[in-house]
């Protein structure tokens, strides 16, 4: 067994098909689906069921797929630790990131840190190092599921969870806003409770993002059901359907203040979400990435004690 045949294997299985799984990998669909049979032959199963409707793990595929991580990950930390003999820091870090909580368009503010600022120093400092930039459409549950499983070594997540498994150096915390329209009823309020928009048609982000698990959790403890017939994976679409009178949302003030917004305080302590960066508690990071680490919480006038 070679790992180059488990390299592809994996690809595959986390893109869920050949094609994209070669795409993943730089190299033709052939030369993966050729590879992947001589696995399965010397396997002696099959690892893919292969339908007209797709591909799906066998029980052989889904009980290789954590060893083929692992041994993944071993074979990385162990080039990084002759790199770093052969001098500076080198090696790829695969790190997961979230748009809101980097540099917002010119004149809209920061929310926490300059992402793309942080990692462009960082690659002037180490020009040897090379970033693998991940997002995922279920926000930071989706990061944090990859932490676990071995294809992320960190990212920054918005979260209020505290999973096994996952060490949690906070950055800061973003309070969130009431936003509606500037017709709204609400409109010309200095502040609301929760208690004020039990009636409201409410837009948010997908079940998983930090902000949405916060939010439904603030309103659970208040004992509001609340109606979220629209869900955007992003604040500026969120904001566009408020402005058009399609429901109202709880945002950060930075990036919301725009013509035909209000943005008004919520007094409420708990929805002030909290900012970290994750990485996991059962393997130690490589040189490289605990570097970048430091260099994220300098810029965040945070120190590497800060975790929970």
């Amino acid at each position: 067994m070679e790992l180059r045949q488990l390299e592809y294997f994996v690809a595959v299985a986390e893109e869920g098909s050949f094609t994209k799984g070669a795409r993943r990998v730089r190299v033709a669909q052939s030369a993966v689906s050729a590879t992947i049979q001589k696995l399965e032959r010397e396997l002696g199963v099959p690892v893919f069921s292969r339908e007209a409707a797709g591909i799906t793990l066998t029980d052989a595929g889904m009980a290789l797929l954590p060893e083929a991580r692992g041994l993944l990950s071993a074979e990385r930390r162990a080039r990084d630790t002759v790199d770093q003999v052969r001098g500076g820091l080198r090696g790829t870090i695969r790190m997961g990131t979230l748009t809101s909580i980097a540099a917002r368009p010119a004149g809209r503010g920061l929310m926490v840190i300059d992402l793309p600022q942080v990692l462009g120093r960082f690659h002037v400092t180490h020009p040897l190092v090379t970033f693998q930039l991940r997002t995922t459409p279920r926000g930071s549950a989706g990061h944090l599921s990859s932490i676990l499983a071995g294809d992320l070594d960190l990212a920054l997540v918005c979260t209020v969870e505290r999973p096994d498994g996952i060490r949690l150096h906070q950055l800061g915390s973003i309070p969130l806003c009431f936003v509606c329209a500037r017709r709204h009823r609400l409109a010309d309020a200095t502040s609301v409770s929760l208690e004020d928009l039990a009636d409201e048609t409410f837009i948010d982000f997908p079940r998983g993002w930090g902000n949405r698990t916060m939010t439904d959790r603030a309103f659970a403890a208040a004992g509001i059901v609340r109606d979220v017939p629209f869900e955007a994976a992003d604040q500026d679409t969120a904001l566009g359907l408020v402005r058009n009178g399609l429901g109202v949302t709880l945002l950060p003030r930075v990036g919301s203040e725009e013509d035909g917004i209000r943005v008004i305080d919520v007094d409420r302590r708990d929805l002030d979400l909290p900012v970290a960066v994750a990485l996991p508690t059962d393997r130690q990071p490589s040189a490289a990435t605990a570097a970048l680490l430091a260099s994220i919480l300098r810029a965040a006038g945070r120190s590497a004690g800060g975790t929970v």
